[in-house]
């Protein structure tokens, strides 16, 4: 009802928008990925060849658009436990058959203001607390209404409702991986583009109605602050970096009362091509009558602490994530363009008591043809004292128009 009611208010003042000349825009995307996963107390081996489409118009006017895509996801190869169908005995690929809306939205862009209502993406910094999770089929989208405002140069305030949240477990979702969790989810980012970069304040209040998807537990608001910067150091030398700290505790009708801590410090060295990344995540343990850690449900997760999918959710001892890793990138190669190679290692470890949780190696080969994105993945968990020994592998193939 909230999303209709919302719509139909973004339908009533864009009646200047009928004014307007309109362009309109197919969009057009498609997916094809092959993901393997080997996990050890599992029976199988989990093998998936997944498809997903995505289709839809885009009008556009001087100053209104409207969006709508809508996507599908089948399976060619459905050897994998979905999270939502497909036998526990392997292990889990979050790629759920589906189809779905993905995006309708409404958006008025003027020189100061930007203004969004409906189902859209939104990926906030580097997507911790919210994002969009692109690397799952079905992604994630949220039914909300959004303001960026630029009062001054180089300053942005940006806020968002959401009261829906789409997630990746698709029409099949149940229980705790449902297709949507509703709740009164708020998301403000005031950023100041200085000499130094950029400083940003925010605060995340996420609130989830569902207990069945541990709703209540999950509801948190957190608030913090974030600085990401780079500078040349010599000719063809930049260094850029990323510091953040936040603080979360407990948030409407969560039942635990805790508090805990997240920080994060990062560094890039490039030159000539090469890139050297070291940096220390903390996902902190509670403090409070609450066994938990720092939690972010609306993260795109994957991107973060592995790709093997062990730490996805933070643990009650919390974590610590020393990772270093490099690379080098070429932007031609024969007929490939963007080509980058890259390897990662992160050493997990508690943070409430001395548990060294295991290792983990990520690897990466992308390139792009055309229209084409191509990319080979794979990722090895060493378990020590949390989970089980994991390796996985991907081959996938994006195309948009």
């Amino acid at each position: 009802m909230r999303y209709l009611l919302a719509t139909a208010a973004a339908l009533a003042v864009a009646g200047p928008a009928c004014a307007q000349d309109i362009t309109l825009k197919p969009v057009a995307e498609a997916r094809l990925r092959y993901e393997h996963a080997d996990q050890e107390g599992l029976a199988q081996k989990a093998d998936a060849l997944t498809v997903r489409a995505r289709a839809g118009v885009q009008a556009v006017g001087a100053e209104w658009s409207a969006t709508v895509v809508g996507q599908g996801t089948l399976a060619i190869i459905d050897d994998y436990h979905d999270g939502v169908n497909g036998a526990a005995t392997r292990p889990i690929v979050a790629d759920p058959r589906n189809v779905a809306l993905y995006v309708a939205q409404m958006q008025y862009r003027g020189a100061a203001l930007t203004l969004t209502g409906g189902r859209q993406k939104i990926a906030l910094d580097d997507e911790r607390f919210v994002g969009n999770v692109a690397f799952r089929d079905n992604a994630q989208t949220f039914d909300a209404v959004r303001a960026e405002l630029t009062p001054a140069r180089g300053v942005k305030l940006d806020v968002a409702y959401a009261w829906s949240v789409r997630t990746i477990w698709g029409i099949d979702g149940n229980g705790a991986r449902q297709q949507a969790v509703s709740g009164d989810n708020i998301f403000a980012n005031l950023s100041w583009v200085m000499p130094l970069g950029t400083l940003t304040g925010f605060a995340y209040l996420v609130d989830q109605d569902e207990a069945a998807a541990q709703g209540y537990r999950l509801s948190s608001q957190s608030y913090g602050v974030r600085l990401t910067g780079a500078r040349p150091l010599l000719e063809s030398v930049t260094l850029s970096y990323q510091f953040s700290y936040a603080r979360q505790s407990d948030y409407r009708r969560n039942p635990g009362d805790y508090a805990a801590d997240y920080w994060l410090a990062d560094a890039t060295l490039e030159v000539r091509g090469w890139r050297l990344n070291a940096g220390y995540e903390v996902l902190g343990a509670s403090h409070g009558a609450a066994l938990t850690g720092f939690q972010t449900p609306l993260g795109a997760n994957f991107k973060f602490q592995g790709w093997a999918d062990k730490l996805l959710t933070t643990p009650p001892d919390g974590i610590r994530d020393l990772y270093v890793g490099g690379g080098h990138g070429w932007k031609e190669l024969g007929p490939l363009s963007a080509v980058a190679l890259q390897a990662v290692w992160h050493r997990f470890e508690s943070d409430r008591i001395d548990r060294h949780y295991g290792d983990e190696w990520d690897f990466l080969a992308s390139a792009k043809v055309g229209k084409m994105a191509l990319s080979l993945r794979y990722a090895r968990y060493d378990a020590k004292a949390f989970a089980t020994d994991t390796h996985k592998f991907w081959a996938q193939i994006d195309w948009s128009y």
